[in-house]
């Protein structure tokens, strides 16, 4: 019988990154976007929730609260006229469970997904082509 070896990290103490975990991971992606992109941003919200809640999913016509991994809400830059009286802030939400859940079954780093989806979801707000995002990421790494 061959000797088991012991995994590379020590995994057997280790809880779920939290929500304030996700918050502090997307900060740092957030950080690491271009600068341009940043400012860009000046007022968006990004907030971390564990799922979407059942509105969203309805609305999006998910078949569960896991096919959700983020989402872009406000008026997109493309469509904007400027901030007016009462108007919500756009926003983008990770949702912490879907994301652990794509995490679990992959190759990609937690950290790298949680830049990806935060991209695609910023992405949303500026009216990004698919290749445009990719772009961002490529300088974001």
């Amino acid at each position: 019988m061959g000797s088991v070896r012991p995994p590379a990290q020590d995994w057997a103490g280790r809880a779920a990154p939290s929500l304030e975990d996700f918050e502090a991971m997307a900060d740092v992606a957030f950080r690491r976007l271009p600068q341009r992109f940043r400012r860009a941003c000046d007022g968006l919200v990004i907030r971390i929730e564990d799922f979407p809640d059942e509105d969203v999913v309805e609305e999006m016509q998910a078949s569960s609260e896991f096919e959700l991994l983020g989402l872009f809400r406000g008026q997109g830059l493309a469509q904007s006229e400027g901030v007016h009286s009462g108007q919500f802030p756009n926003m983008v939400y990770l949702y912490r469970r879907p994301i652990l859940d794509v995490w679990a079954e992959g190759e990609e780093t937690l950290g790298d997904l949680i830049r990806n989806v935060l991209i695609h979801e910023i992405g949303h707000h500026f009216g990004l082509s698919d290749a445009d995002m990719d772009r961002i990421e490529r300088e974001a790494e």
